[in-house]
């Protein structure tokens, strides 16, 4: 028997960098997407569509979130 599809969405609206909320939605979407039967789709909006621009300056101390997105957006949906 074949397990159903799990739809997951991800609606991010905090700037990449300042909090941690962007990075840990990356972070789970990034784990979830590669179980077999999940369907991940990530939406940006507000100030979260900064976290898809290019050449980003990481500050001190945070992950990259830009290289974050460029490593979900081959295997998930994502719009801005």
């Amino acid at each position: 028997m074949t397990e159903p599809v799990k739809n997951l969405l991800f609606v991010i609206n905090d700037a990449p960098y300042g909090n941690e909320r962007p990075y840990n939605a990356l972070r789970l979407a990034l784990d979830v997407v590669k179980r077999p039967s999940t369907k991940v789709r990530v939406f940006l909006i507000g100030d979260g569509v900064m976290c898809a621009r290019q050449g980003q300056k990481t500050p001190d101390g945070y992950y990259n979130v830009e290289r974050m997105l460029k490593g979900l957006v081959n295997r998930a949906d994502v719009a801005t």
